[in-house]
């Protein structure tokens, strides 16, 4: 709703321009609480954003899927009664290393599917490193206006013990942080 003040100055457009120009940030990993919440993030929030007014470049709002794979952690294994050391190969780093970018392509490309399905365009971007950290970085490098997650609905004494992506970025992310719990029947699987 837009009202004009005296002089013609317009009143009440701020929340639209803003909404209309929200770049949000959905962060992506295998789970099926990832996938609920760009689902969600779909339906709620870039739906309303491309309806509110002509999409225009200028106006458009933006997606960004946001996949962080885990650093190859390079272990050392004793070996003989003399505690010998053996360092994987390099065959097996080159193969785990294309293993996970063989499973963060096939993970932003179904991520990219739902949102071709929802007619919404969106940016896919891979990082490596802690996802606690990363996703917390590219959030603020980014200025996204909201930052969505996914929870995988632990319970607390597992949350403290193998600890939680989402609750270190609820608490560390510097940009609007929006987790979304997943239904019950994703919490059994």
């Amino acid at each position: 709703m837009m009202m004009m003040e005296e002089g013609g100055d317009k009143v009440g457009t701020g929340a639209e321009e803003r909404r209309m120009r929200m770049k949000v940030m959905v962060a992506i990993d295998e789970s099926d609480g990832s996938f609920y919440a760009l689902k969600w993030a779909l339906d709620n929030l870039i739906t309303t954003m491309a309806t509110v007014g002509e999409a225009t470049p200028d106006n458009e709002g933006m997606l960004f899927l946001l996949h962080v794979q885990p650093k190859f952690q390079h272990f050392v294994y004793p070996i003989g009664t003399a505690g010998a050391a053996f360092y994987p190969a390099s065959v097996v780093e080159d193969s785990v290393k294309k293993a996970q970018e063989e499973t963060s392509a096939a993970l932003l490309s179904r991520a990219l599917q739902i949102c071709h399905d929802s007619r919404v365009k969106a940016e896919s971007i891979i990082l490596n490193g802690d996802p606690r950290e990363k996703i917390c970085e590219a959030a603020e490098q980014m200025q996204v206006n909201l930052l969505v997650m996914g929870s995988r609905g632990l319970g607390t004494l597992k949350r403290t013990f193998l600890g939680s992506v989402s609750d270190h970025c609820a608490h560390h992310a510097k940009t609007p942080i929006l987790i979304v719990k997943p239904p019950e029947y994703l919490k059994k699987h």
